[in-house]
């Protein structure tokens, strides 16, 4: 029954990381209906977003190598390296002061319902703009702009706002193409998520047992590899398309969510 939990759970988070939909908020809907031990639950759900990044470094390799006989793209590669760290860093310094507190007071489906509201709304009248589109690729984005991108990055702290959703839209409005703030959203999950997982590890994985180290090997394993293939279809749907339907998307769910509450279902 246990591999049936973590088959579900992973396959939620593989099909939601990447997606502006917010994968935290899907799992938090979950909890109900899983049953695992809470405390090895809330590391589960962490760390198994781990697999999913491992997904962004293998299909991105060449474009994130930094050690190729190319001079030129190690150095352009190198520079976005640095806009990626540049741009996690409100995520640490905000995390580390205010994870846990979010942690204990908004993780629940009542504020995954709200956020994920909010956020169809946002994304529905940001389709509904025009945009001035200034950056096209990385050697344009500056590092004032990595840095304003990782603030928005931090919205994502609460659940339902989704960090993917969080990323593109500000760097959206920031004058970033589609495709350039879909990429950069994936780059800034690498660290984000490297330092959550080791985070989380570092407070309950000398606690976890032989038996749950396995369940999260499975779950890392299972959600990288439905993220791979969500990412490709995610990159292919991106530069033909808006992201309207997961407004929509956001919009209906919040409201199942809102009347499951109220029937208490």
């Amino acid at each position: 029954m246990d591999i049936i939990k973590v088959i579900i759970l992973s396959l939620v988070e593989g099909l939601t990381e990447f997606l502006p939909v917010s994968s935290t908020g899907h799992l938090i809907l979950l909890n109900p209906y899983i049953e695992f031990n809470q405390n090895f639950k809330n590391t589960f759900d962490i760390v198994i977003q781990f697999g999913a990044i491992l997904s962004v470094i293998v299909l991105y390799f060449n474009k994130l190598n930094i050690f190729t006989k190319d001079k030129i793209h190690n150095k352009e590669t190198l520079d976005l390296w640095k806009k990626v760290v540049v741009g996690v860093l409100p995520a640490v310094v905000l995390g580390l002061l205010f994870g846990d507190i979010i942690e204990e007071k908004f993780f629940n489906r009542l504020t995954v319902c709200i956020m994920l509201f909010i956020g169809g709304i946002v994304i529905i009248i940001m389709e509904n703009k025009s945009k001035d589109i200034k950056i096209k690729n990385f050697g344009d984005l500056s590092y004032k702009m990595a840095i304003a991108i990782g603030f928005f990055q931090c919205m994502a702290m609460i659940p339902g706002t989704s960090r993917s959703a969080a990323t593109i839209i500000g760097a959206m409005l920031l004058g970033c193409s589609r495709v350039i703030a879909a990429e950069f959203s994936f780059f800034l999950a690498i660290p984000t998520m490297a330092g959550a997982t080791t985070y989380k590890l570092l407070k309950s994985g000398i606690s976890l047992s032989s038996y749950e180290w396995s369940l999260l090997a499975l779950g890392t394993f299972l959600s990288f590899v439905f993220a791979l293939i969500v990412i490709k279809l995610f990159m292919g749907y991106v530069k033909k398309k808006d992201f309207k339907i997961f407004g929509f998307y956001r919009i209906i769910l919040s409201g199942i969510i809102l009347l499951s509450m109220l029937l208490k279902f």
